[in-house]
């Protein structure tokens, strides 16, 4: 049982790391491509506002 919740924690970290880079990406890529953009952001959506709270309801930590 301990060794299927240590490989779950693994997934759930690479699963963080992956997002971590994503961001980075996204974000290099929105300074090199748009940079007369790059320091504005739009609000959410209700929609996306939505979203955030259904995720943060599953993960507490964020």
């Amino acid at each position: 049982m301990e060794a299927e919740v240590d490989k779950l924690e693994l997934m759930f970290q690479k699963a963080d790391s992956d997002l971590d880079y994503i961001q980075y990406r996204l974000e290099y890529e929105i300074k090199t491509n748009h940079p007369d953009s790059a320091g504005e952001l739009t609000p959410l959506t209700e929609e996306e506002k939505t979203a955030a709270e259904q995720l943060k309801s599953h993960m507490p930590d964020l």
